[in-house]
């Protein structure tokens, strides 16, 4: 009886002290986990407007589908060419209202955030190159150049991706002038007119990356 009872309180010894081994092995690793250090975060622009991205919406997540409002009128984006030239990167937006009255919109951080609302000239004649080009009773000062790669989504009549030469100008007064040829098409001409944050309201919609 003696030496059951012997056996028998050995094997409890033993069984508590490999539990006691358990227990210290998980504490250590709970340890071990909260001490890690958490990961860093990307640094925050500390002059971005996140006030009015919050409550006007924030025109760099628009996207196909969305409505966005101008001055006013309400436009829906129809589709969106995601541009990149080396590092630097901008979008380009087609708004349609219901009664057909097409514009593009750019969105570009030059670091602030800039938004350009175009206006195409299919009758313009006029083709880039010169320091200088007069136009609409304007004239406009080139302001750069070059080219860059695309990436199309929603309805632009463009390809999905494929490369766009550009020439920008700016007068005076602000007012922009550009062209584009996407692929091997000719130049195309539009307006532009910069806009102020608090003339863009945007309404996200309901899909993938909606927010």
């Amino acid at each position: 009886m003696n030496g059951s009872v012997a056996y028998l309180m050995t094997t409890l010894g033993c069984l508590v002290g490999v539990a006691g081994v358990v227990v210290a092995v998980v504490a250590l690793r709970k340890g071990r986990k909260a001490a890690r250090p958490a990961a860093p975060t990307a640094p925050a622009d500390p002059f971005r407007d996140s006030d009015s991205d919050a409550l006007r919406g924030d025109p760099r997540r628009l996207k196909p589908g969305d409505i966005v409002e101008i001055r006013r009128v309400s436009y829906a984006v129809r589709g969106t060419v995601h541009l990149n030239e080396g590092g630097w990167s901008w979008a380009e937006h087609l708004l349609d209202t219901v009664d057909g009255d097409k514009r593009w919109l750019s969105v570009e951080e030059d670091p602030d955030l800039e938004l350009v609302l175009w206006t195409a000239e299919p009758a313009a004649t006029i083709t880039p190159g010169a320091s200088t080009l007069d136009f609409a009773g304007r004239r406009y000062a080139t302001e750069e150049s070059g080219q860059a790669r695309y990436t199309a989504t929603g309805s632009t009549g463009l390809d999905p991706t494929g490369t766009v030469r550009y020439h920008d100008y700016r007068a005076s007064s602000g007012e922009r002038l550009s062209f584009e040829a996407y692929g091997q098409a000719g130049w195309e001409v539009a307006r532009g007119e910069q806009l102020h944050r608090a003339d863009v309201m945007v309404y996200p919609q309901a899909g993938p990356g909606a927010t």
